[in-house]
């Protein structure tokens, strides 16, 4: 289990669809610094852009039985310090913003492979092949200027329905997963404007090794594809291809306690989400 840290929803989570003993709560505190490029409207007087990014967050998940099955419910609360550098118009110029990020929610289940047990019961369980499904929500819930060109909450809301499927080989576990991000548009765009997006198409893969003592590493991918934007039904950008790679190392610190360090960077980018990333996140864990 864990918690997402993420900049714009691009995050690379390994372990959403290993399995838990239901009636779990997880309270995980996360501090990232994110430090490059990021996704910018090539309509707009805008070039050199980059940025650094130290980002806080909040996260909570609880387990619990619906219809027989294993589900979890998880909500994540950014609250992210923005400074960059661009050029306006042919300007120099920098500036900072300050405040909460999108929230997000999501729930998902266990569909096939992950009966619903205490905690007492699931010390003797063994993984073996796990098809899970989930829904994600962005809450337009981040601090939002529309007469800023830079914000830190998009004012619309996202979803993203998910499929994925997990399989433990001893001491590797293998996931996979993929799905959809939906926009609704976003209505006060730079004074008035329309703005809205095609969906944009996410795959992700994990490759994980546990040790005896609880302790894990992972290597971590991901692939996303589409959103085109549009401002008043005018064509604004191209699409996204982009692909982003990482690693996970999550450390056991005492009884229902652990430490995650995660890495990630940008091995190909057509535009946006072209940065490297750092976090450090602790998590308690409790019935």
């Amino acid at each position: 289990m864990s918690i997402s840290l993420t900049l714009k929803g691009q995050e690379l989570d390994p372990r959403r669809y290993a399995s838990l003993p239901k009636n779990m709560n997880a309270l995980g505190l996360a501090y990232g610094v994110s430090s490059g490029n990021v996704v910018s409207d090539p309509t707009l007087p805008i070039a050199d852009f980059s940025i650094t990014a130290q980002t806080a967050v909040l996260g909570y998940v609880r387990t619990f039985g619906l219809a027989g099955k294993l589900s979890r419910i998880a909500v994540a609360v950014p609250y992210t310090f923005l400074s960059g550098n661009l050029t306006v118009n042919g300007h120099d110029t920098s500036g900072v913003r300050a405040g909460f990020d999108d929230a997000q929610l999501r729930f998902g289940m266990n569909l096939i492979g992950s009966p619903l047990q205490d905690k007492q019961q699931f010390v003797h369980f063994e993984q073996k092949t796990i098809v899970g499904a989930s829904i994600v929500i962005s809450m337009p819930t981040g601090q939002y200027d529309n007469s800023k060109y830079i914000n830190l909450g998009n004012n619309r809301w996202g979803i993203k329905p998910e499929i994925g499927v997990s399989k433990r080989f001893e001491r590797f576990y293998l996931e996979a997963y993929t799905g959809v991000w939906f926009y609704t548009k976003n209505n006060n765009y730079l004074g008035g404007k329309i703005r809205s997006q095609h969906p944009v198409f996410s795959i992700q893969a994990h490759a994980c090794y546990y040790f005896k003592n609880q302790m894990w590493v992972s290597l971590n991918t991901t692939l996303f594809k589409g959103g085109v934007t549009y401002v008043n039904n005018s064509k604004t950008s191209i699409s996204f291809d982009n692909w982003r790679i990482g690693g996970t190392w999550s450390l056991p610190i005492a009884r229902g306690q652990s430490i995650k360090l995660q890495v990630s960077a940008g091995a190909f980018a057509t535009r946006g989400y072209n940065y490297n990333s750092f976090s450090m996140a602790y998590q308690v864990v409790f019935f």
